[in-house]
């Protein structure tokens, strides 16, 4: 709350998942983001589906997650949450992790358009994040709804 009245705009906080949302608000939002979520969800093709209905034609979504392999385990959870300290431990599950390829195949087949994927890089160092070609660890998918 303390972000709406600092902003000051109008903020409407709910308490729901996206398949619920998308049952009462479909085609209502020209951009819905999921950030950071996939990877939590117990099936990422449905709430990626639910993003999909919340958005209208035309509309823009923007996804973030991370990629499944050695390289995004060693850095996202070894390196993340058991070397650093930066998340508490066990915040994720390996097998629960997404591909490229996997979360673009969600993507078309919940009738968006795959427009882009970039990498995003963290340095914990400086504390600070950049966009990248590299895709290994962290990574957005842009989609367009047609």
């Amino acid at each position: 709350m303390l972000h709406a009245s600092e902003s000051g705009v109008q903020v409407e906080y709910l308490k729901t998942t996206a398949e619920t949302l998308a049952t009462e608000r479909p085609g209502q939002f020209s951009t819905v983001t999921c950030l950071e979520v996939l990877e939590h969800v117990p099936h990422y093709a449905s709430t990626v589906r639910a993003c999909a209905d919340l958005t209208c034609p035309g509309g823009h979504l923007v996804f973030s997650t991370i990629n499944r392999n050695p390289k995004a385990y060693v850095l996202a959870v070894l390196g993340a949450e058991y070397v650093l300290g930066l998340l508490p431990r066990g915040t994720h599950d390996y097998a629960k992790f997404i591909r490229p390829a996997e979360l673009a195949g969600a993507v078309r087949a919940a009738g968006l358009e795959v427009m882009e994927i970039t990498g995003m890089r963290y340095n914990p160092f400086n504390r600070q994040c950049s966009l990248s070609s590299d895709v290994d660890v962290n990574y957005l998918l842009h989609a367009r709804k047609t």
